[in-house]
């Protein structure tokens, strides 16, 4: 992962974004991402909200090398500082987070920088702006994340997807029994937090997600 072509190639074959989860997790967030890229899983994201910086940028570390050696996109939530520490491929940035520009020009041009929205005028902020990928949140009602805020539904994928050239994630209560109606409204890439890490066997969740999501776009 030398180029941020590369990067951006990586980005657009994303299916499922493996989100990392410390409270939930069954057997440990460093075997769930094993798991999550045993299972084709090509982007991580650590996101950990309960641990210090010094916790942090050892795991961080541990995660950078696991993907590193597997082609996979490494992207730290928020942290900027284990980001730049660890050399990951880029950050997830929510509307609370430092503002795109100064993570641009801490982050330099090469490294992925994806922002959360919550509505169409974020959304296309967020393009302007110029950010690599943007996380459309929260589709359903969440528990993973008490702040994601009131549910957008399936129609803001619609408008993001009609409305915006630049890759998608649709994240926030997302589930088998709801995959579809998501992947109906345009959504290419998914990320699930719950549905899997919570399960024993995180490898074969990836996997029935990822099966999902490629069945029906080779359908159509």
């Amino acid at each position: 992962m030398n180029t941020i072509k590369h990067k951006q190639e990586l980005l657009n074959i994303v299916d499922l974004y493996f989100i990392t989860d410390s409270r939930l997790t069954r057997r440990g967030i460093i075997e769930d991402i094993k798991s999550a890229i045993n299972a084709g899983v090509k982007a991580i994201q650590y996101r950990e909200k309960e641990k210090s910086t010094r916790e942090m940028l050892k795991e961080a570390d541990k995660i950078k090398n696991i993907c590193k050696k597997n082609n996979v996109l490494f992207i730290v939530n928020d942290g900027i500082d284990i980001a730049l520490a660890t050399d990951a491929d880029g950050v997830h940035l929510g509307n609370n987070d430092m503002p795109y520009e100064i993570a641009r020009e801490l982050l330099g041009k090469n490294k992925i920088i994806g922002l959360t929205v919550h509505n169409m005028k974020e959304a296309k902020r967020a393009e302007k702006l110029g950010a690599d990928y943007i996380g459309v949140s929260p589709i359903f009602k969440t528990r993973t994340k008490p702040d994601a805020g009131i549910p957008k539904g399936l129609e803001l994928i619609k408008e993001v997807k009609s409305n915006t050239t630049i890759p998608f994630v649709a994240i926030g209560g997302i589930n088998e029994n709801n995959i579809k109606s998501v992947l109906t409204a345009g959504a290419k890439s998914i990320a699930i937090i719950s549905a899997i890490v919570t399960k024993s066997d995180v490898e074969r969740e990836c996997k029935k997600f990822r099966d999902i999501i490629l069945t029906y776009y080779g359908a159509l």
